[in-house]
């Protein structure tokens, strides 16, 4: 060996450090690595950021409408004045507001002899806060006639810690993004490189082509680092979200979850030879954990047969091992089905992507 060979970089380091440049000359690859995210928290931080108990709209109609909001307005709690919004309407009104979302409840007065009034309730049970509204509105009406309390009762509020929707939120976005940047980063860029007949151009080399390939997984750990890191020091700063458990296992959740995307978009592009086909099958693949994984909200709103095969999706298991790491502050043990779920996603694409590639 000559000492110029001696002093050369290993190909690995090569091919990881151009890996790496490409990636950096590719503005829009950036922007959805890293801006896209911060706007995208940023955006839906803002939209479910803590307000308060939602105002409940309210409208009243029929003869004796005027007199029973004028005895729920004596009768509401100090703390409750700023919650209902009561409106007098007539019935067309009424029923158009109902049917736009812009009222939750409709209150039908008729009025009856002994002063009592007869009182019918409108609403749309699928509507989110109605059932509430009919409650809190029929309390304040038996108490405007008379109704006392058998018990009394007071209230404490405790904010809980991780229980905000910007903290379910972060750790979403965290798989999400180790997902798309596995598949757009590796996926994509194997493919293109397919397209362009440069595959066929490295495979003639001397070069090692598992050290190509290698390459491609070690880049996406260098900028898995970066994406993350970035994410979550925005969240701190910004939404003062905290992470409650070890920082090292958040870390071991990101690496087992970047090999188990990076399987699977090796394997998207171990025989695809158009960018096309390449988009298509990426988004066959993603879209269905885009939906089902958890990532906005739970996926326990799902009918609960669903439940098992989706907690073995590879986005559910991430979404789910970061959450309990970032919110519970749990450790390895607690979250050895995700990590399992991750290295088995991980091992079978790999080993079939590694078959079945093709160079050219």
């Amino acid at each position: 060996m000559n000492k110029d060979s001696a002093r050369r970089p290993h190909p690995l380091v090569e091919l990881t450090k151009a890996r790496f440049l490409e990636f950096l000359r590719d503005h829009s690859a950036i922007f959805w690595v890293f801006v896209f995210p911060i706007l995208l928290t940023v955006v839906l931080g803002i939209a479910f950021k803590n307000q308060g108990p939602e105002k409940i709209e309210v409208g009243f109609l029929g003869p004796a409408a005027e007199e029973l909001v004028g005895r729920i307005d004596a009768q509401k709690p100090a703390g409750k004045q700023g919650q209902l919004k009561l409106t007098l309407m007539n019935p067309r009104q009424a029923s158009a507001a109902l049917k736009s979302g812009k009222i939750d409840l409709i209150v039908r007065t008729e009025p009856q002899a002994g002063g009592t009034p007869m009182i019918t309730y409108q609403y749309d049970p699928a509507r989110p806060g109605a059932q509430m509204a009919r409650l809190a509105v029929d309390n304040l009406v038996q108490r405007a006639y008379g109704r006392i309390d058998a018990v009394h009762v007071s209230e404490e509020q405790a904010e809980e810690k991780g229980g905000r929707y910007i903290d379910f939120l972060i750790p979403g976005l965290i798989g999400l993004n180790v997902m798309g940047s596995c598949m757009w980063g590796l996926g994509y860029a194997i493919v293109d490189s397919r397209r362009r007949k440069l595959l066929k151009r490295f495979a003639v080399t001397p070069m090692n082509r598992s050290h190509f390939l290698l390459s491609f997984a070690l880049s996406r750990i260098i900028f898995l680092v970066m994406e993350v890191g970035f994410l979550v020091l925005f969240a701190f700063l910004v939404f003062s979200v905290r992470i409650q458990g070890d920082i090292f296992t958040l870390a071991l959740v990101a690496l087992v979850g970047t090999a188990a995307f990076s399987g699977l978009a090796l394997l998207i592009a171990s025989r695809t030879a158009s960018t096309e086909a390449a988009s298509g099958w990426m988004n066959l693949v993603q879209l269905p954990m885009w939906l089902l994984s958890g990532s906005f909200f739970a996926y326990s709103r799902f009918p609960e047969f669903l439940h098992p095969w989706i907690r073995f999706l590879p986005l559910t298991a991430l979404n789910d091992a970061a959450r309990a790491v970032m919110n519970d502050g749990s450790g390895i043990s607690a979250i050895t089905w995700e990590l399992a779920v991750l290295a088995f996603w991980s091992l079978i694409s790999f080993s079939i992507a590694l078959k079945i590639f093709k160079w050219h």
